[in-house]
């Protein structure tokens, strides 16, 4: 059912017209279900050839109606397509089709009459034959008649036909009924529909739409009027199928180009029977400590479907992992793993996975490939516990065998997540990668045991990089971020296809175990960390957890909505210019990885904002918790307020209920709690700020102003803002505190009838009053970020939001110039995203329809960001607002793109 709601073809097969149906709500629902199901819906008054279905609720004098009756097509009630919907599937019509002779005992119903004969071929249509004269003194109707004529395969002229042909029909209008030429019978235009329904055609009221003589609407009431309304919602439907092809193909291309350097070298087929060879002069030849030999020997057995010995291939590797080789040995073993993985590749073939799961572990301890990659990583770190002991220190011979060998694993996997592209038959039946990170139960979880304990490596390898002594360091950073990015990019592939909501659930938990390890990588390694995640999801999500966090250490409060382009640049842009002019940490030491292990870290409280220190280090005693809020009590149980988490029928929170009736210590005790979402909307769309500036609970509104630096002042329903809201309710006292809070940018913004909030002010000594407000809030808000007293920490958050910024518009194909991108954005522009995708059914393109209209309006928002901030030359703070300015001129090249 998945598959067919989601198709992305038009079946020509079901092509759909509607006629008599005026209900925009009811007509909107048809719409949607036809698309959802690949149909193809053409609107418009006229009746169009190659039209399969029409819908009606009754029989209807329409021109849409007697031509789909002429041409033998389906006629179906509006309950056809949505029990299709229902259903996931087009059902039978026969049941659905409209029966005009169920009034009528004993007749026949002339729809399915015409329609069979039709669809059996005994006739092209209803007016086969006929050859007809049109003498309509109006040209609209005149236009009309031939299309329902047409429709019924008759000939249509408009004066004398040609001699060969003989007039059947002279069809005229009132008018006309005098002349009697052509010698043929001459019919009033009723006689189209009498012949189409017999004696029926008088009770369904047919009757009256051809006997008005002389009148200047006459015929005009078979014409269908596509309302303005009808029409946009047309166009929105339109623009629904164009941007889930348009996104469907970008994720295939995605899917292909995911992992564009693997499969480099030509493999093998799988094969069916795969044997272990005789190796016993290779076993022989290590007895004698020729190990060289050996490999040479055993590389030159190699075959296709032919592996060696687990134990010959143990004993060769225990002597490399100790170092007991000359230097070509390594360079050899290198190549004999490369050859067994080209000649018998581990997808499709459950008997090599289980091969590579053997040989690929520890000789002593047989961890799995996941422990040797420890073990190989940990030799070279020459720190942590290892399972067991290797001799030391490294030479150069064997650090590069260990990365060599690093690099294998990565290739295996690599090749893994290729085939699974490719539609291979490896998936999660028979893979590697999959048997390395996942139990069999735990299969549908991204952050496992195993997964978190490679982000804990890959967090010490790191630190322990740091600062880069040895060009080869970056390199075993570099393999173990490919590797967490391809176990990511396989989980994620494997499933978002069947569960998009648990994909970002499995990224979100990662995320948090990411965001707590960080907190050990001082400044400049985080800084260095973040942008080196090669997984763009990954780095997403991990960018996002870990800004986040810094914001909650540092007392703002951000909602707990989906990430968005609105929420970056409404929340978290605010919040980059009060860190700005935040006060230096004390500084700390940076921590060997070997003091102490990740793993305890990760032991901390995953939820909770108190667990992560900012980025850079431990914050100073005078800064370890949010600022206290007044009256704010502890997180027990009994300081939880009673009815928390429960909502109304209007969608309304506690917080909303509290805002209404200005209970100012109710409000007090909910915003520490964890999880608190101070924007949080109703089912109307009003925020607890609107609540309390509609309401005049003044002490809620200074409450919120002063405890959530998150908090959404921009925020329209219907165009009314919360300073709107407090105007239009002569609560000016609060609207005087929006403005000494927010700066003269409230006063720009514009209802639905386009008046300001000052508009709506008759007294000219109050608008003064209010701008004087305005400009307080300016100054106060050019203070807040007129110094940049903590450089480092402004420039990590600044790397955090840059990478945050790049890695979204990668994830969510932001912006794209091509159809149906720029049409997309001017529409958006016209209208709002919620009028626009209020009849989209897959969350993916309302979201995308949502970061369009914010990158169109994108340039409001920059200019919340603090002069010292934007002038900072710090180099990430610097690239953060080239970026932020590229999104302005992106919105503005998609407007001016667009089709007018």
């Amino acid at each position: 059912m998945q598959n067919i709601k989601f198709r992305r073809m038009v079946d020509t097969k079901y092509v759909f017209q509607i006629s008599g149906i005026k209900n925009v709500q009811t007509k909107g629902k048809l719409l949607h279900g036809i698309h959802q199901l690949g149909g193809k819906y053409i609107g418009g008054s006229s009746y169009v050839e190659g039209t399969t279905h029409l819908i009606v609720s009754h029989p209807v004098a329409s021109e849409k109606f007697l031509a789909a009756c002429a041409g033998g097509i389906w006629i179906v009630k509006p309950e056809y397509v949505r029990d299709s919907e229902r259903n996931g599937k087009w059902l039978p019509e026969e049941s659905y089709e409209l029966d005009l002779a169920s009034q009528t005992p004993g007749a026949t119903n002339p729809i399915r009459a015409w329609r069979e004969r039709v669809t059996c071929g005994s006739i092209l249509g209803a007016f086969q034959d006929w050859s007809v004269v049109l003498l309509v003194d109006r040209v609209e109707q005149s236009v009309m008649f031939k299309r329902i004529l047409t429709s019924g395969k008759a000939s249509i002229y408009s004066s004398t036909p040609p001699s060969n042909r003989h007039v059947t029909h002279v069809l005229t209008n009132c008018m006309y009924k005098r002349l009697m030429s052509h010698n043929a019978p001459c019919y009033s235009l009723d006689h189209i529909s009498q012949h189409l329904f017999g004696s029926l055609w008088s009770e369904v009221g047919f009757s009256k739409s051809f006997d008005t003589p002389g009148s200047s609407s006459q015929d005009c009431s078979l014409m269908d009027t596509c309302t303005e309304l009808e029409a946009d919602d047309l166009l929105f439907a339109n623009l629904e199928n164009q941007l889930r092809d348009h996104l469907s193909k970008l994720e295939h291309l995605k899917r292909k180009l995911v992992s564009t350097e693997f499969l480099n070298m030509t493999t093998a087929g799988p094969q069916t029977q795969t044997v272990m060879a005789d190796f016993s002069n290779v076993s022989s030849l290590i007895e004698c400590g020729l190990l060289t030999e050996a490999l040479e020997e055993l590389q030159g057995a190699l075959y296709p479907g032919q592996l060696p010995p687990v134990q010959v291939f143990h004993s060769l590797m225990q002597h490399a992992l100790h170092g007991e080789v000359k230097p070509y040995f390594y360079c050899k073993f290198r190549a004999v793993l490369h050859d067994i993985l080209r000649k018998n590749p581990p997808w499709g073939s459950p008997v090599v996975v289980k091969y590579f799961l053997c040989s690929l572990q520890c000789p002593q301890c047989k961890g799995g490939p996941r422990g040797l990659l420890e073990l190989s990583v940990r030799f070279c770190m020459s720190s942590g516990p290892t399972c067991h002991s290797l001799p030391g220190p490294a030479s150069p011979e064997q650090v590069r065998f260990h990365m060599e060998l690093q690099g294998f694993l990565l290739k295996l996997f690599q090749f893994e997540l290729q085939a699974s592209n490719m539609g291979k038959p490896a998936g999660s039946r028979a893979s590697v990668l999959v048997s390395t990170f996942w139990s069999t139960w735990d299969r549908t979880t991204l952050y496992t045991r195993a997964v978190q304990q490679l982000a804990e490596l890959l967090i010490q390898a790191s630190l322990w990089a740091l600062p880069y002594t040895e060009d080869w360091q970056p390199r075993i950073v570099g393999t173990l971020h490919d590797i967490l990015a391809v176990v990511v990019e396989y989980w994620c592939q494997e499933h978002c296809q069947l569960n998009r909501h648990l994909v970002e659930k499995g990224l979100a938990d990662l995320a948090q175990c990411m965001a707590i390890l960080c907190q050990d990588l001082p400044p400049e390694a985080l800084q260095d960390f973040i942008p080196s995640i090669p997984s763009a999801r990954l780095r997403l999500v991990t960018a996002d957890a870990i800004f986040g966090h810094t914001c909650s250490q540092n007392g703002i409060v951000m909602g707990t909505e989906p990430l968005s382009l609105m929420k970056i640049v409404s929340s978290y842009l605010p919040a980059l210019g009060r860190m700005g002019g935040r006060s230096p940490a004390r500084p700390r030491a940076p921590q060997h990885p070997a003091d102490e292990p990740a793993t305890a870290s990760c032991a901390r409280d995953r939820g909770s904002p108190a667990a992560v220190a900012p980025p850079g280090g431990t914050r100073a005693p005078e800064e370890t918790a949010a600022p206290e809020v007044p009256g704010g009590p502890g997180l027990g149980k009994e300081n939880v307020p009673r009815g928390l988490n429960r909502v109304n029928a209007a969608g309304e929170t506690l917080l909303h209920r509290a805002c209404k009736k200005d209970q100012v210590e109710t409000l007090l005790r909910i915003l520490p709690l964890p999880g608190t979402d101070v924007n949080v909307k109703d089912h109307a769309g009003w925020t607890p700020l609107h609540e309390a500036c509609n309401h005049g609970s003044s002490a809620c509104v200074r409450a919120l102003l002063e405890h959530c630096p998150a908090l959404h002042l921009e925020t329209q329903v219907g165009g009314v803002s919360p300073l709107h809201d407090a105007l239009l309710n002569g609560h000016v006292d609060i609207a005087k505190m929006l403005l000494r809070h927010a700066g003269s940018s409230l006063l720009q913004q514009r209802d639905s009838h386009g008046r300001t909030a000052l508009d709506l002010v008759s007294s000219p000594e109050l608008r003064e009053e209010l701008r004087t407000c305005a400009q307080e809030g300016d100054s106060a808000w050019d203070a807040v970020g007129s110094e940049v007293r903590d450089l480092p920490f402004l420039e990590t958050c600044s790397c955090l939001l840059s990478c945050l910024i790049l890695s979204y518009t990668l994830v969510r194909d932001l912006p794209f110039y091509e159809d149906p991108g720029p049409q997309l954005a001017r529409t958006l522009a016209a209208h709002s995203a919620g009028r626009v995708t209020a009849g989209w059914g897959d969350p993916r393109l309302v979201r995308h329809a949502e970061d369009l209209e914010t990158l169109a309006g994108v340039g409001k928002y920059l200019r919340r960001v603090p002069p010292a901030v934007r002038n900072c030359q710090g180099r990430h703070t610097h690239i953060l607002m080239r970026q932020l300015d590229q999104l302005e001129s992106d919105g503005l090249e998609l407007l001016r793109n667009a089709p007018m």
